[in-house]
């Protein structure tokens, strides 16, 4: 897995991104600094328990949904988790599972 605090700021980027944000919008939001808010993102900082009620606030967000780091994991993680999937998938659901992967990939 890989380290909390880059997926933590990976999902604070995506999130603000998502929201067509830039890092100056979020920071006034919230009142800090934009070098502690690109701090966060690249994961050098390690935000208090206030700090990550005011990203729940400033994002309007529930407070686990910035804990949520399905989607932040890197390719390599992605690739482990779906070969976990398919281990314990028995024959219909993994015919179903690649029909739906054929779909994506499309």
């Amino acid at each position: 897995m890989e380290n909390p605090k880059i997926l933590f700021g990976i999902k604070i980027k995506n999130l603000r991104e998502g929201k067509g944000w830039t890092q100056e919008n979020l920071a006034g939001r919230m009142d800090i600094s934009t070098n502690y808010l690109s701090s966060i993102e690249r994961g050098k900082e390690n935000p208090t328990f206030d700090m990550l009620m005011k990203f729940s606030e400033g994002l309007d967000v529930e407070a686990w949904e910035l804990f949520d780091f399905g989607h932040e994991v890197s390719p390599v993680e992605l690739r482990r988790m779906l070969t976990g999937f398919a281990k314990d998938l028995d024959e219909t659901k993994l015919r179903l599972a690649v029909k739906v992967l054929r779909a994506v990939t499309r």
